[in-house]
């Protein structure tokens, strides 16, 4: 068997495709075999135990069978003559006869426009039934603590340093705009994601296709996965990879703004008597925060969101990287590609999900703590500075720094005429 052979020229890291991209593997399989077959290029009860295994392969009957590292053949030809062989073995159970992986479970296609095919159609679905939900779930959240804090005044601060009072709720509502903003970006993304290359055969000719079969094949790929494909450029689908790098980009820009969200949620979590202790979190408080510390808590689930935020920032620049690779017609870093996405979604997806449900819905801030750092701000001279100017107003802040109370502050200015 060709997956036998292809273990000692491929590497071995225990990297195997992910559940999503071999389900979309299975729906391209079921989609080819049933336009083959209505388009005359194979016998109706072959094409019918083609679609059945295939089914049987994208509802996870047979993931065991798919053994192949991710890091082969930059095209994914590996992966495809895995699945070829094990659609083609189960199809022959069910019909009695043989079924031949390359002149039937593959027939009018080639590795160069199935696989492009089925990462995009696996990163479709994964993000439409992981990430959106675990976004607007995200962005609700955010919105509703960003109405309920909303007259919650604290201090501001630039450069980690005293800035002008802001409201908590002002500050949770610029994450819950940035990630509305960020959807619109997936979104975008995802429309293009869902223009694929079926039916463009080896180098995007379709040469060994029956006509038609593109169209075709893609339509009944659509229909069976309930998702929103069409045939887009073959040339631009199986050279660029370029529309999975946008996605990869959305997701890194996601990543980067709850990464901040996060960092934010720590500081005002730090303390609680030698930091901010401007928040509570008394899920964070469940667990132990140290082995040799006790009754020490730390901020574990805004911690682990970060790690798998710079993750999926890794990974895009893995993405970058894949997306160059190849010359002329075909892209070679297809199933890395595919890969990372989708553990880019499904780690993005985890993390927004938890940093919502477990940090952000569960945030109670210290009200008289946050008053007090604001009213102590140096930075409330700026409300003097039109009247004393600037460099009165500087002088001011000098004093308000050394711990000078206000009123006292402003009758030294006063009286030096500084």
């Amino acid at each position: 068997m060709y997956v036998d052979r292809a273990k000692r020229l491929y590497l071995e890291t225990g990297f195997r495709f992910p559940r999503e991209i071999i389900w979309a593997m299975g729906v391209v399989k079921a989609a080819c075999a049933m336009a083959n077959a209505q388009l005359g290029a194979l016998d109706g009860e072959i094409a019918r135990a083609i679609a059945a295994a295939a089914r049987e392969l994208a509802d996870g009957k047979m993931d065991g069978e798919v053994t192949v590292d991710v890091f082969q053949t930059g095209s994914g030809t590996g992966f495809n003559m895995n699945i070829n062989e094990v659609v083609a073995r189960r199809a022959s159970e069910i019909l009695g006869m043989p079924v031949h992986p390359n002149d039937h479970v593959n027939k009018s296609q080639s590795s160069n426009d199935v696989v492009p095919t089925a990462i995009r159609l696996a990163a479709l679905r994964a993000a439409r039934e992981l990430l959106l939900p675990a976004l607007d779930a995200a962005i609700s959240t955010l919105g509703l603590k960003a109405a309920e804090f909303a007259s919650i005044v604290k201090a501001g601060r630039t450069h980690l340093r005293d800035a002008l009072p802001v409201t908590l709720g002002q500050e949770l509502g610029a994450y819950a705009a940035a990630l509305r903003r960020e959807k619109e970006f997936v979104e975008l993304a995802l429309a293009r994601v869902a223009e694929v290359p079926l039916g463009g055969t080896a180098v995007g000719t379709g040469q060994g296709a029956p006509e038609g079969f593109a169209e075709l094949a893609v339509a009944l790929a659509a229909k069976e996965s309930g998702l929103p494909l069409k045939r887009g450029n073959p040339f631009t689908q199986m050279r660029l990879l370029t529309d999975l790098l946008l996605i990869s980009s959305a997701l890194r820009a996601l990543s980067v703004d709850l990464y901040r969200l996060m960092q934010d949620v720590r500081l005002m979590f730090s303390g609680p008597n030698t930091g901010l202790a401007e928040i509570d979190l008394p899920s964070q408080r469940e667990l132990p925060g140290s082995s040799m510390m006790p009754g020490k808590h730390n901020p574990v689930t805004a911690e682990a969101a970060m790690l798998a935020a710079a993750q999926v920032m890794g990974l895009d620049h893995a993405n970058q990287i894949a997306a160059l690779l190849g010359e002329f017609e075909l892209s070679m870093g297809i199933p890395l590609m595919g890969y990372n996405i989708i553990t880019q979604i499904k780690l993005l997806s985890e993390a927004l999900r938890k940093a919502a449900e477990v940090v952000v819905a569960d945030i109670m801030p210290n009200v008289e703590r946050m008053r007090a750092y604001a009213q102590a701000s140096q930075a409330s001279v700026t409300a003097f500075a039109t009247v004393l100017g600037y460099d009165k107003a500087a002088r001011l802040a000098e004093l308000l720094e050394r711990g000078v109370p206000l009123e006292e502050a402003l009758k030294s200015i006063n009286k030096s005429g500084v």
